[in-house]
């Protein structure tokens, strides 16, 4: 077997060097792109990779060049236009086609064009995929690893091998599966990786196959897990407990069919369960910043429950956490979310103590100062308004408003609704008009104003800003950022009750505000009503009434 040598990534700003000994590998650009819904620009993907490289992975894998158009133009311009302090590209390809010279393959030749220091070469290690899906023997695949990884390697390349489809191969054949691993490793690949493709495998099962072959070869293994089993990042850090120093995720595990193994939280437990430094340092606080930035660019909503960096993932709902939180966060914590750059959440619901309110309370810049009689009183007036259908968890503001009213004897008011109306006309030729009046007082002054809209909600929005901007020109800042109606259950007959929340923002932050009512425009009014209302007082903006 060839000695390998040691290679280190580029130095960062910060002097840090990523250590060769454990590789934290991202397949984001090419694997993470297969998923159903992400269609990346060229654009898309060199962003992605800044915020990659921001984070510190050792390895960015862009895509395959020569393949199509968009990843060749990607490798053209990431070396242009990135300056890398962490990551080394890599382009991924396959092994030759059989019968053929690796030096003569146009596919070979691509990836050697591409200009990447490292190459991902993907190799049959399925003894079936060989025989049906290459259509070659199982010696010529042997050759076919060898030739293309010590080409490669002559070029001056870095080479990592992923046997695709390995664990299904090994259970069928095991020594072949692992004569794969020996060709690549043997002809100079300086890390073989082991492909759960169809993501079907246990963590168990991963741990043995892993720790075998390892023995039975000596060369130096990485993993790939799909999640098709929901078990991919256990199955990656099984992989590790077995002596794999190398890890294929994709960010907020992205990938064809259900996704790849998530490259946060294993990135997390390497860093705060095993005690891996895998990240430069002060990185990993920026995890859940990179998490939702990368989704923003892929145009996905980024997953409220997500391990680590979701909303969600401090968040507290029930009374008994909240009294035990109180005491200690790490109760019901097991990390401090400041490590990955998140925040603890209290919920606010019928679940709610008097420990939830409190903390709540202070999490919202409101101290109740131990007050046991006001802390009671917005218990009971939670339970009995979420009985009728309000929801706080998901409506801040409009929680705050009901805090600052307790506790100040009335809420804090900046207009006064006398009556509104929407109407919505339907026109012979198919056409609809929506038109909104509104009647405010507002500094002790009678407001009327009409406005037209997309639809009544809009135009009730448009007529209160017609009406009110000149006293508050601080709603010109505010802007509808999300509207989503919700219908409970029936209570008498076929009448039903809604329930709206509204995310309004205003360039520097957004809030939620909630309205429940026996029709959508009524709770539509509610919800925006309390969203005027708390994004003036988030202005600073002096109560008028």
């Amino acid at each position: 077997m060839t000695s390998k040598p040691t290679v280190q990534g580029p130095a960062s700003d910060d002097g840090f060097r990523a250590d060769d000994s454990f590789h934290v590998f991202d397949t984001t650009l090419r694997d993470g792109a297969q998923r159903e819904g992400i269609n990346l620009t060229v654009a898309d993907k060199l962003t992605i990779a800044r915020h990659l490289d921001d984070f510190g992975v050792s390895f960015i894998e862009g895509g395959w060049p020569g393949a199509n158009p968009r990843d060749t133009e990607f490798f053209a311009r990431a070396q242009q236009e990135i300056d890398f302090r962490h990551a080394q590209l890599v382009a991924f390809g396959a092994t030759r086609r059989p019968g053929a010279r690796a030096a003569d393959d146009p596919q070979v030749k691509a990836l050697l064009a591409a200009g990447a220091p490292v190459i991902t070469l993907v190799a049959k290690a399925h003894d079936r995929h060989v025989e049906l899906a290459l259509r070659t023997t199982l010696d010529e695949n042997l050759e076919m690893v060898r030739d293309t990884v010590a080409h490669l390697r002559a070029e001056g390349r870095r080479v990592f091998v992923d046997c695709e489809h390995f664990f299904d191969g090994y259970r069928a054949n095991p020594a072949y599966a692992k004569a794969v691993v020996r060709a690549a490793a043997e002809a100079g690949a300086d890390v073989v990786v082991l492909c759960d493709t169809n993501g079907g495998m246990l963590p168990a099962q991963i741990q043995a196959v892993v720790a075998t072959v390892l023995a039975d070869t000596g060369a130096r293994l990485g993993i790939h897990a799909q999640d098709d089993t929901g078990c991919a990042v256990a199955n990656t850090l099984a992989a590790v407990d077995a002596g794999a120093t190398h890890v294929q995720c994709t960010a907020n595990g992205y990938g064809e069919r259900v996704g790849n193994a998530n490259l946060f939280p294993v990135v997390a437990a390497l860093e705060l369960k095993y005690d891996k430094r895998v990240l430069p340092p002060g990185a990993l606080a920026e995890m859940t910043r990179i998490s939702h930035a990368i989704a923003e660019v892929v145009n996905l909503t980024p997953s409220t429950h997500q391990p680590y960096v979701g909303v969600s993932a401090f968040a507290h709902k029930a009374g008994l956490h909240a009294s035990a939180i109180k005491v200690d966060p790490d109760l019901y914590q097991h990390i401090d979310p400041e490590q990955v750059g998140n925040t603890m959440r209290m919920l606010v619901s019928d679940m709610a103590g008097r420990a939830s309110v409190e903390l709540k309370g202070k999490e919202l810049g409101i101290d109740l100062g131990g007050d046991r009689e006001l802390v009671g009183r917005v218990v009971e007036r939670v339970k009995e308004r979420e009985l009728k259908g309000y929801t706080y968890e998901a409506a801040d503001a409009s929680f705050e408003l009901l805090l600052r009213a307790e506790a100040d004897g009335r809420a804090p008011s900046y207009f006064r609704t006398e009556s509104w109306r929407a109407i919505v006309e339907d026109r012979p030729d198919g056409s609809h008009a929506n038109e909104a009046t509104v009647k405010l007082w507002a500094k002790g002054e009678r407001i009327v104003a009409t406005a037209e809209g997309n639809g009544p909600v809009n135009a009730l929005d448009r007529a209160m800003r017609v009406g009110l901007e000149r006293f508050y020109p601080q709603l010109a800042k505010f802007e509808l950022v999300d509207y989503k109606v919700r219908i409970l259950e029936g209570r008498h007959g076929t009448e039903s009750t809604t329930r709206v929340l509204i995310t309004t923002g205003d360039g520097t932050g957004e809030w939620a505000t909630v309205g429940v009512a026996e029709n959508v425009i009524a709770a539509s009014w509610q919800a925006l009503e309390d969203a005027y209302t708390y994004g003036l007082l988030r202005a600073g903006v002096e109560p008028a009434e």
